[in-house]
């Protein structure tokens, strides 16, 4: 049988209806942990979980809304009032704005600053709410999704890439200032990962001409990114902290 890597830990994955959120809490579900997915549809994500429950994976739902900065402290509080610790933070939540973030000069003020305050303030918000009950029991790791995005620059999404750059650095920032607590703070950067907004949006074409930049010359699956959060989350990476990991196939080499 396949050893557990995560048995009686604590997880809080926000975001976690579909895709990469939902494949990284059952991958940590599944290796023991008793995991809480933040999300703002809980009926359907119920339903969505219910197989996984009856296989035995430990999973709850709480409700989070990132439109609403109330609902993250009272997630964390939820999962405090249940557990008494959370081991484990899982910044997945993100949001692009495509049809409105172009280049520079086509790029409104507004929506620039509104794609960057939208996809920075929620890991840095969760972060803060967090850091001082890991603080207080002296362990824990903090994940954030990022996008190989913010390390590599585009002729367009100039919004999503400042974003996904300020929250690299949010990322070596904790993972600096809080180490001496044992906080391990590390990132995931995915390329193109076929999750369901991607297919919904990405022309055929532009998935042919974007693969030709990417040695592996396949699309990312949300599994390939769960693998990752599951071996940054675990003791396995104990001495790892403050790392940007792409999974990406290569892109940018």
């Amino acid at each position: 049988m396949k050893e557990k890597l995560l048995v009686n830990k604590i997880a809080l994955v926000t975001a976690a209806t579909q895709g990469i959120g939902l494949a990284s809490a059952i991958k940590l579900a599944e290796n023991g942990a008793t995991v809480y997915l933040a999300v703002r549809r809980v009926e359907d994500t119920q339903l969505l979980i219910e197989p996984y429950r009856s296989k035995g994976f430990d999973l709850q739902v709480v409700y989070f809304d990132a439109t609403k900065p109330e609902t993250l402290e009272t997630s964390i509080q939820t999962v405090l009032y249940e557990q008494s610790r959370i081991d484990i933070l899982v910044n997945n939540y993100g949001t692009g704005k495509p049809q409105k973030d172009f280049d520079i000069v086509n790029t409104s003020e507004a929506d620039f600053l509104q794609i960057v305050e939208t996809n920075i303030a929620t890991v840095y918000r969760y972060t803060q709410l967090v850091l001082p009950h890991m603080m207080a029991q002296n362990a824990g790791v903090i994940i954030n999704i990022s996008s190989v995005a913010g390390t590599n620059p585009d002729v367009t999404r100039v919004g999503y890439g400042v974003a996904k750059a300020g929250i690299n650095h949010l990322t070596v920032q904790t993972a600096k200032q809080y180490g001496s607590y044992n906080i391990r703070c590390n990132a995931v950067l995915p390329g193109m990962t076929a999750t369901t907004a991607m297919l919904d949006n990405m022309p055929a074409e532009f998935i042919e001409q974007f693969l030709v930049q990417v040695p592996l010359q396949r699309v990312g699956t949300p599994e390939d990114i769960a693998q990752a959060v599951l071996f940054l989350a675990s003791d396995q990476a104990s001495y790892i902290t403050g790392a940007l990991l792409e999974v990406a196939g290569g892109f940018g080499l």
